[in-house]
């Protein structure tokens, strides 16, 4: 399989994940005005609903500026208990990008020399996306088009879900409203991301008090074909992710699963990745990271490693 091409499946599908997050945002279109008897259910909370978009918008800015301990566990199939391989990374943001450090189980540095030789390259980054210049306009402007790429996804979800509340659970001791969702028939998808959202249905999970998403779970309903690569993402393939508050009204992740099966001309491939979010914390913009990081990267050796 083409070194490019699981990569590729990834950002489509995590695209797509992105997308269906925003999925309370659907409107109930004009044309499903003859199926009356599920309207009520439909638009249960319309102005709660767009309270939880809002703050779901917030919550995925919020990444830009929070440093998290990600543990991906990648398995040969979604069932098997024991990972084949499992990378423990400490992710900065770094203005431009994300910066990623390879740690241990603890979140602490596995080599100190190592370690501290990576977090360095992490600050040379923030020093660099901190000044003003022609090259970091250029790096910035590129980072507005993701988010207006991501902007034209939401405003795509809008037309491409319809959602119904169908009840409440609990969670631990919170409780939570359910939605179920489905493709919007009436959605004509104008990009091969869009026109994955037809294929999917799931349910989401919303904890009304905050306002915030909580959980989101689809199953791709339909063979989904890749484009140029002249792939397939398989019926049955499934995605979830949970959430939870962070701090006070932030929700971000804590809980990611992927697991599509498909085929590539004659080639299977399989992406089976189960990723943990842990130690969140505020690091805020380069000027703000650089002041943290370079205190750290100050400390003794033994301690460096331990924000």
């Amino acid at each position: 399989m083409s070194r490019f091409f699981v990569p590729m499946i990834r950002r489509l599908t995590r695209l797509s994940l992105r997308g269906v997050l925003f999925l309370l945002a659907t409107p109930l279109p004009a044309q499903d005005a003859a199926i009356a008897p599920v309207d009520a259910a439909r638009v249960r909370s319309q102005e709660m609903i767009d309270r939880v978009v809002a703050n779901q918008k917030k919550n995925e800015h919020a990444l830009d500026v929070y440093e998290r301990v990600e543990k991906v566990e990648v398995r040969k199939t979604g069932s098997d208990a024991q990972p084949l391989s499992v990378k423990i990374s400490r992710v900065i943001p770094a203005g431009t990008g994300m910066g990623k450090i390879s740690v241990g189980p603890d979140g602490k540095a596995v080599d100190e020399a190592a370690y501290r030789t990576e977090l360095g390259k992490i600050l040379k980054n923030l020093a660099w996306a901190a000044e003003e210049g022609r090259a970091q306009r250029e790096a910035y402007e590129k980072v507005a088009k993701k988010r207006r790429d991501r902007d034209e996804l939401i405003d795509a979800t809008r037309r491409a879900f319809l959602y119904t509340f169908v009840g409440e659970e609990r969670r631990g001791e919170v409780l939570l409203s359910k939605y179920r969702m489905e493709p919007n028939p009436a959605f004509k998808p104008a990009s091969r991301v869009e026109a994955v959202f037809t294929r999917v249905r799931g349910w989401v999970w919303v904890e009304e008090s905050s306002q915030q998403l909580a959980r989101v779970e689809g199953n791709v309903t339909e063979d989904i074909s890749v484009g140029l690569f002249l792939g397939r993402i398989y019926k049955g393939s499934h995605f979830m992710q949970e959430r939870y508050e962070i701090a006070p009204g932030l929700w971000l992740p804590t809980f990611s699963q992927y697991d599509f099966d498909g085929r590539k001309l004659f080639s299977s491939f399989a992406v089976h990745e189960r990723t943990f979010y842990s130690n969140y914390r505020l690091i805020g913009p380069p000027k703000e990271a650089l002041v943290t990081l370079r205190a750290e990267l100050g400390k003794p050796a033994s301690t460096a490693a331990d924000p």
